[in-house]
């Protein structure tokens, strides 16, 4: 077993020893904790965390609690996601507000946060470090709400730049991957520039993540993706794909007045705009354009990766849990 399956066995179970902590009442309270969490997931952050630390030859078991901790605000703001872009499904499960309650899904979701910093103070280190990797996750745990906010303010916004979409994808998905390896690697002994390296690689791989994300929304098989498939097109989210799209059609008036009458559409039927929409894309050849962008992302990540005086063979392991999340198919 190498180093990654290792950390991840180590995540998997201490996920489920609070699976089973979380098995009391109230439990229109506690059972939608462990509804989410027994479905899995990629679990990626709290594996960026573990393979931070050892990245710097740190003691990988002080960093545990702390990354189930991240693992667990990651899943709270999916519950209140959810609520907020009205998600009915999330990894092919109904979503907690779904199968419960908003008003549930609301409490159930805040307990998790509670948890989640729960975790994080009680880990075995310094009260100096402790200190230190509590801004940090305060510092993320804030800037992952602006990110959201910012999404929930394009919704109501008629123009919105592939800049400032990029700024908010970076605050609301690329943050906490960020957030999570620095943590890791302050408790594993970085110094200074080499926790800024690390972040700084997150935030690039992160963005890199969420243009992936936004790409397999529209073409990923439905059943390996476990969302609705073409969710952002239905809900008009200005993705990448979207905003890239009226950049290109203004070059072609019919195309442009085309996806506009979807986009502003007061009725239509699903399966059609997405189907209509996605043609548009693949007319304009937006794909591959978001795939580009990707791996210019990806590429920039790598170089700060590369920049850590740390073993090859660690710096590896990361690289490999990377390129497997941009060439994911779900």
């Amino acid at each position: 077993m190498n180093t990654t399956d290792q950390f991840q066995k180590q995540i998997d179970e201490g996920l489920e020893k609070i699976c089973r902590e979380l098995n009391k009442q109230p439990a229109e309270l506690y059972r939608p904790l462990m509804y989410v969490l027994e479905q899995g997931g990629k679990r990626i952050r709290p594996l960026l965390t573990l393979l931070a630390c050892n990245l710097f030859d740190g003691d990988v078991r002080l960093a545990l609690n702390p990354s189930l901790g991240i693992e667990l605000f990651h899943n709270f703001s999916l519950i209140h996601d959810d609520i907020m872009d009205n998600a009915t499904v999330r990894r092919n499960k109904p979503s907690v507000h779904e199968k419960w309650s908003k008003n549930i899904a609301i409490l159930s979701g805040d307990a998790m946060l509670v948890k989640a910093y729960e975790l994080i103070s009680s880990a075995e280190i310094t009260p100096a470090l402790l200190q230190q990797v509590l801004k940090i996750f305060n510092q993320t745990a804030l800037l992952v709400c602006e990110g959201q906010q910012l999404d929930m303010n394009f919704e109501k916004q008629s123009v919105v730049s592939i800049a400032q979409y990029v700024k908010m994808i970076e605050l609301k998905t690329a943050s906490l991957l960020a957030g999570a390896l620095k943590i890791g690697a302050v408790i594993g002994g970085a110094r200074g520039e080499d926790a800024e390296r690390i972040y700084s690689f997150g935030k690039n791989i992160g963005i890199a993540f969420q243009l992936q994300d936004d790409i397999l929304d529209v073409y990923a098989d439905q059943e390996k993706f476990g969302k609705q498939k073409g969710g952002d097109i239905i809900a008009n989210k200005k993705t990448f794909l979207l905003l890239k799209s009226f950049e290109l059609a203004k070059l072609n008036p019919y195309k442009k007045e085309e996806l506009e009458q979807w986009v502003h559409a007061p009725q239509f039927n699903a399966k059609h705009k997405v189907e209509a929409v996605t043609a548009i894309y693949d007319f304009l050849n937006v794909r591959k354009i978001a795939q580009e962008e990707m791996m210019r992302y990806y590429t920039n990540g790598i170089n700060y990766l590369n920049e850590i005086p740390a073993t090859e063979n660690k710096k590896k392991e990361l690289r490999m849990l990377v390129e497997a999340l941009i060439r994911r198919e779900a």
